[in-house]
């Protein structure tokens, strides 16, 4: 199988990052794992990890609210830019917004309320060596100077294991952030061939122009982690390729 998975990585334009892991079996499948590539929303993942992490350590409670303001809105993915101005929302449904709908805005504010400094210190102890903080999102002026967010496959592929396994800071919080991963609402691409089999996924998806990712857990009778990253790439083809690894694996 990893063969047939290795070929059809092969024929994707770009830059391409594959990991795999079978935790039951030990069975793991690597390809171009450890590039670091611009992490798009995928960074949110070590996001939502730091803020769980500063709930456990009582810096901040989930219940706390911040008051939305014109200026914090950003377009694209989410549901608060869409919202009325001074709408109150909690750090906790900043954190389920910014997973389940890729919420930007969301994003921005909780960088801001945790630090960026948090974040990558956080990054550092888990040691996810490919994965780096570097800016909050849609800041043009510092993507064209080429600072960019960074992740790898087998950095996301390591977090997510611990998740499984209940290890990332303790039982009770990964199964809270597995559980919002679970409730992801954009499934076009590793869950595309299995939510009608009925087969769940908890992941978390990264799109921009020539970019492409979906990382997560396929929990099939013994739970495969599978994280694509793609940089660019031409992006049907490399959702299309997500989509049949995913059926295959």
């Amino acid at each position: 199988m990893f063969r047939q998975v290795e070929e059809i990585l092969c024929g994707i334009p770009g830059q391409v990052g594959c990991y795999i892991d079978y935790p039951a079996t030990g069975e793991r499948f690597a390809y171009q794992a450890d590039m670091p590539l611009m992490a798009a929303s995928v960074i949110k993942l070590p996001i939502m990890v730091e803020a769980f992490r500063q709930r456990e350590a009582g810096l901040i409670r989930f219940e706390e609210k911040l008051t939305l303001r014109r200026e914090d809105k950003l377009p694209s993915c989410g549901a608060l830019s869409y919202m009325h101005d001074g709408l109150e929302v909690t750090l906790g449904d900043l954190v389920t917004l910014m997973i389940i709908l890729s919420d930007n805005t969301a994003t921005n504010l909780l960088i801001d309320r945790l630090g960026m400094g948090a974040v990558n210190q956080s990054i550092g102890n888990l040691e996810l060596t490919g994965t780096r903080l570097n800016r909050k999102l849609f800041q043009p002026e510092l993507s064209r100077q080429g600072i960019e967010n960074y992740v790898t496959a087998r950095d996301m592929g390591t977090l997510l294991e611990r998740l499984l396994h209940g290890t990332l800071l303790n039982r009770e919080a990964s199964a809270e952030m597995l559980a919002i991963l679970r409730n992801q609402r954009l499934n076009g691409k590793m869950p595309f061939y299995l939510h009608s089999r009925g087969i769940p996924v908890a992941h978390k998806t990264g799109e921009d122009d020539g970019i492409t990712h979906d990382v997560g857990i396929i929990y099939q009778d013994d739970p495969v982690i599978f994280c694509f990253l793609s940089n660019d790439t031409v992006v049907p083809q490399a959702e299309r390729a997500i989509q049949e690894i995913a059926a295959l694996l």
